[in-house]
């Protein structure tokens, strides 16, 4: 039997690998007449001691992401999706993905990429998929490039 899905998070950071989790989100999404919530986290660890010197970084992730979010939305609604939110929070994505937005938007499934965009943080402490996984209370799928 398969699993019918209402809520999807599909988390989004700007890479190949969430480009190609995204547009597995619309599959899905569509074939499950689901709702997708296109989810960005802004790390704002990785630049809180940057700040102190150039305030502008934390506006201007905000920006970027508010950008980002709003082309996902777009290309969305163009592949037929018919019910689509956006949501940007602030802090790490490990937590904030399976805790708090699964959690606020009910999601019954998690998609990310294999791999995100720092490289360095997941050699020293693990990546985002692994926490998604580890974390979740719900399905999580895990798009390989």
């Amino acid at each position: 039997m398969d699993a019918e899905y209402k809520n999807i998070v599909v988390a989004v950071d700007g890479s190949d690998e969430a480009e190609i989790a995204f547009n597995k989100s619309l599959e899905i999404a569509k074939r499950n007449h689901a709702q997708l919530i296109i989810a960005h986290v802004i790390d704002s660890r990785s630049f809180a001691t940057v700040e102190a010197y150039d305030r502008t970084l934390g506006e201007r992730a905000e920006t970027q992401a508010k950008e980002l979010l709003t082309d996902y939305v777009e290309k969305a609604k163009r592949a037929g999706v018919e019910k689509v939110e956006k949501t940007i929070e602030y802090g790490s994505p490990k937590v904030k993905i399976p805790k708090d937005i699964a959690r606020e938007f009910g999601a019954d499934l998690i998609i990310c990429g294999a791999t995100g965009m720092n490289a360095v943080e997941r050699f020293l402490i693990g990546s985002v998929s692994e926490s998604i996984t580890r974390y979740a209370s719900c399905d999580v799928l895990v798009v390989r490039a």
